[in-house]
């Protein structure tokens, strides 16, 4: 299944949003040797090189004319850092095409990104992503400062302590949003049942994701916390996230179905907010026959990149109801909308984040990073969500103010385990 060199190579989705080009292709004979080289001497050598084709009408004079005029002429020459500058630079062209979740990251930042992936980090517990151009909680984590400050999905941004997100990237608005544990961050927020915004104060602490956990009728399990009781014939498998680990614990959260007497499932997806495309589709693979098609990737010439299931299928008789939300986004998406498609199974909940598009990680000769969205991805049936997000087949309305004795209530698992049993 790993058959590609992660550290270097890397496709996935998405969410946290805060990973990056500029394509330019280089022989391996251009790059050998060209590492300790001053940045701003690795650009004026490519750009006194003959251009590609594609290029030759792009005119840098403007670029340079800006470059010596700093140079000369800014009146405190400490502050001119030319790796800095062409960091800028890039940064600046990478913005300029408005994407997200298209972004460079200097070193620094790569380094950080490499220590999310792998599911702890010092910040407040919340995946956030743009949604119409607003910065947005696309999930708080559970068992975090953000859940416990009472951050929920949807929750739009306006303010990270007193700097306005609205011409913030993703990556930025993480470098805020994060810090060490025990200091604290104050978001601004607005929620759809909010008459104006207000501020929630947040200590960040070290996060741990849990990456999945289990509840078998009766209410025993493998750390699942649901206030509701559940039949003996149900088992709930909750999957927090598609890390790098998921594909093991779902192998594992398998087994413990089978041992538990259960014949009905529940995949609860709900506040999932993505990760590795490669998880997805190995997650899916459980449920599917092989060689269907869980998702494709559809890229900017119009080809498109089919991924299919290794058909595992021990889970592909088992009724099957998936629980999603406004927090279910990307990886999340594919593997609901896979299910929906090729098996049937029902949607239950709400309306989920509509992050579809497909990004590719690549590691610079620096130690820095882009990442690219180099496509979007549709479902097996062809529904393009992104922006859109899935319609769920059963929506379930969750009131924003629960009545007294319905606040540990679980609204949309109560809902799928009645249509999971037919009722």
């Amino acid at each position: 299944m790993f058959s590609f060199d992660w550290q270097r190579h890397t496709k996935f989705l998405v969410i946290l949003g805060s990973v990056a080009i500029l394509g330019a292709s280089f022989s391996l004979g251009a790059l050998y040797g060209y590492g300790n080289r001053p940045a701003v001497e690795k650009v004026l050598n490519v750009l006194g090189q003959e251009p590609p084709p594609q290029y030759a009408g792009v005119d840098f004079s403007l670029f340079w004319d800006v470059w010596s005029r700093l140079e000369d002429k800014y009146v405190d020459k400490t502050k001119i850092d030319r790796t800095k500058s062409v960091y800028g630079a890039i940064e600046g062209l990478v913005k300029s095409l408005g994407d997200p979740y298209t972004e460079f990251l200097p070193p620094a930042e790569t380094k950080q990104f490499q220590e999310d992936i792998k599911g702890s980090f010092e910040g407040i517990g919340a995946e956030i992503g743009m949604r119409k151009g607003v910065l947005t909680i696309i999930a708080p984590l559970k068992n975090t400062p953000a859940e416990r400050a009472g951050l929920k999905a949807g929750d739009k941004i306006f303010k990270i302590d007193d700097t306005v997100t609205a011409d913030l990237t993703l990556d930025e608005a993480v470098r805020l949003i994060r810090g060490p544990k025990g200091t604290e961050v104050k978001l601004t927020v607005l929620r759809d049942s909010f008459e104006k915004t207000k501020e929630i104060k947040i200590t960040r602490d070290t996060i741990r994701v849990e990456i999945l956990s289990t509840e078998r009728g009766g209410g025993s399990g493998g750390g699942g916390e649901s206030k509701t009781a559940i039949p003996p014939d149900v088992f709930v498998i909750k999957l927090n996230h598609f890390t790098e680990n998921a594909a093991f614990q779902f192998r594992k959260a398998v087994q413990e179905f089978y041992a538990s007497g259960a014949d009905k499932l529940v995949l609860d997806l709900r506040n999932n907010p993505g990760g590795f495309l490669v998880i997805a589709v190995d997650i899916a693979s459980w449920f599917l026959p092989p060689g269907e098609t869980v998702v494709r990737e559809r890229h900017a010439d119009g080809t498109e990149e089919v991924h299919r299931s290794s058909g595992y299928r021990l889970l592909e008789n088992i009724p099957t109801v998936v629980l999603v939300n406004e927090g279910s986004a990307s990886a999340s998406e594919i593997v609901a909308g896979a299910l929906r498609d090729l098996r049937g199974s029902k949607l239950v909940g709400t309306k989920t984040f509509g992050k579809g598009s497909v990004q590719e990680v690549i590691n610079l000769q620096d130690s820095s990073s882009l990442k690219i969205t180099i496509a979007k991805w549709i479902t097996p049936k062809g529904e393009e969500i992104n922006g859109k997000g899935l319609e769920p087949d059963v929506k379930v309305e969750v009131p924003a103010e629960p009545k007294e004795g319905e606040k540990e209530k679980d609204f949309i698992l109560e809902k799928g385990i009645e249509v999971l049993r037919g009722r």
